[in-house]
C-alpha cells in the first residue's frame, strides 16, 4: 500500500471522533505551553539580571571588607571594617592593570531638603565612580578629585531621590541637609532603575568618600572598593593582584582566610544567574511533567483505538496490507495529534508570555530555539508514546482480527 493512502486513512481516522483528538490533544497543548511560557519567564529573568549586571560598568572589580572567619563564624561582605584608604591608594599606584579606583563608604540615612525629606541610601566614593559606572548626568555634573581631598560639601543625587526632595525642578546648586550638614548639589544623575539585588539605585545621595567619613559617618575604614581594569583581557589578573597585594598589606599568612572579598563582574554575573538557570530547569521540569503526562494520554486513547479497530485492521490485512502499513498508519496518527497539539502549545504559551510581561510585568523572553525544541519535544512524545500502540496493530493475526467482535 502506498504511503499516501496510509496517511489519508490515519487521518480520516482522527476526523472521525474530533471530540476525543481534540481532549488527547489537549494534554500536549497545556504542556508544550507551559514549558514555552515558563521557559521564556526563566530567561527574562536571566536577561533582566544581566542587564543589571551590566549597570555596573564595564570591567569592574568589586572589592568588599569582611568575610572574616571569627570563632569558627564567616563575617560575610561589608560586615567588617577591614579596608582602608591607604589599601585603595596603594591598588591604584602598584598594579598596573588598573585604570580607576574609587573608594566607598556607605550607610542609609534621613537627607532633607527645605520641608521635604526623605531616608535613602548615602555612598561616600572617589571621584573616578562615575566613570567606572559608566553613570552619565541628566544635569550638571561630578564633584572634583579636589573635592575629595578637601572634603568639601558637595554631592552628586540620583533621579529618585531628586524627585522625591524637589519634584519636577533641576535642583543642581541648591542645598539638602545630611546630619543637619549642608551639603550643595553638583549633579543629578540619569536613571538607572533596579539593581541585582532589588534596590532602587537612583534612589541615592553620593559625597566625596572623604566627606561621607569625616562629617557624615565618623568613620575611617572603607566598606569597599570599585576597581575598573583597563580591558577585560586584563581582567582577571588584576584580581588576582589585588588580592595578592591585599593579603600582603593585611598580613594574612599563607592558609588563613582573607579578611576581604573580591569580585570580578562575570563572577558577580556568575553567582546573579545562577539563581535564575535553577528557576528555570525547576520550571521546565515542572511543565515537563504534563508534557509526558499528555504523552501517556495519546498511548492510552491509541490503545483504546486498536482494540475499537481491530475488525478494520483484520480487513485491511485480508487486501492485502502489510504490517508495515499498519504500523505507519497509527504512528501518523499520534505523531499528528502531538505535533498539532505541540503548535497550538506554542502559540498558548507564546500568548501566556506576552500576557504575563503586560498584565504582571514579569519579565518574558521566548526564543525561537525554545519554540523549535518544544515542538520536537512534542513530536518526539508522539513517536514514544505511540509506537506501542502501532507495534500492538502491526502485530495481530489477520484471522483473529476478522473474528474479533
Amino acid at each position: 500500500m502506498k504511503h499516501t493512502a496510509t496517511i489519508r486513512i490515519a487521518l480520516r481516522a482522527l476526523r472521525r471522533n474530533k471530540l476525543r483528538t481534540a481532549l488527547t490533544m489537549l494534554g500536549i497543548i497545556i504542556g508544550v505551553g507551559a514549558v514555552v511560557a515558563m521557559v521564556g519567564i526563566g530567561a527574562g529573568a536571566k536577561a533582566q539580571v544581566e542587564a543589571q549586571i551590566a549597570t555596573l560598568g564595564q570591567n569592574v572589580i568589586l572589592v568588599m571588607s569582611g568575610t572574616t572567619t571569627a570563632s569558627g563564624i564567616r563575617t560575610g561582605w561589608g560586615s567588617a571594617g577591614t579596608l582602608k584608604v591607604e589599601d585603595a591608594d596603594a591598588i591604584a599606584r602598584e598594579i598596573s592593570g588598573v585604570a580607576a579606583v574609587s573608594p566607598e563608604v556607605r550607610s542609609a540615612m534621613q537627607v532633607a531638603a527645605g520641608n521635604q525629606n526623605a531616608m535613602t541610601q548615602i555612598l561616600g566614593e572617589g571621584a573616578d565612580y562615575f566613570t567606572i559606572r559608566q553613570w552619565p548626568f541628566k544635569s550638571g555634573g561630578s564633584f572634583t578629585e579636589q573635592d575629595v581631598r578637601g572634603a568639601n560639601k558637595v554631592c552628586v543625587i540620583g533621579q529618585t531621590t531628586a524627585r522625591t526632595l524637589f519634584g519636577d525642578a533641576d535642583p543642581v546648586g541648591e542645598i539638602i541637609r545630611i546630619k543637619q550638614v549642608p551639603f550643595i548639589i553638583t549633579g543629578v544623575l540619569t536613571p538607572k532603575g533596579m539593581s541585582m539585588m532589588g534596590s532602587d539605585q537612583d534612589d541615592v545621595v553620593i559625597l566625596p568618600y572623604t566627606s561621607a567619613m569625616k562629617r557624615v559617618m565618623g568613620q575611617t575604614m572603607l566598606r569597599g572598593m570599585n576597581i575598573q581594569a583597563a580591558s577585560a583581557d586584563v581582567l582577571l589578573q588584576v584580581q588576582d593582584q589585588i588580592t595578592t597585594l591585599l593579603r600582603q598589606r593585611h598580613r594574612i599568612q599563607p592558609g588563613r582566610d582573607d579578611d576581604f572579598t573580591v569580585r570580578g563582574q562575570q563572577d558577580i554575573a556568575t553567582m546573579a544567574t545562577e539563581q535564575s538557570k535553577t528557576m528555570t530547569i525547576l520550571l521546565a521540569a515542572v511543565a515537563g511533567v504534563s508534557l509526558v503526562v499528555g504523552g501517556i494520554g495519546i498511548m492510552n486513547i491509541m490503545l483504546v483505538s486498536v482494540t475499537e479497530r481491530t475488525r478494520e485492521i483484520g480487513i485491511r490485512m485480508a487486501v492485502g496490507a502489510h504490517g508495515s502499513d499498519i504500523l505507519l498508519q497509527f504512528l501518523i496518527e499520534s505523531i499528528t495529534l502531538s505535533s498539532l497539539g505541540g503548535l497550538i502549545g506554542i502559540l498558548l504559551g507564546i500568548l501566556s508570555s506576552y500576557l504575563l510581561s503586560t498584565i504582571a510585568h514579569w519579565p518574558t523572553m521566548v526564543s525561537p530555539a525554545s519554540i523549535v525544541v518544544a515542538f520536537l519535544f512534542s513530536a518526539g512524545v508522539g513517536i514514544f508514546f505511540g509506537y506501542y500502540p502501532a507495534q500492538k496493530a502491526a502485530a495481530l493475526d489477520p484471522i483473529d482480527a476478522l473474528r474479533y467482535e
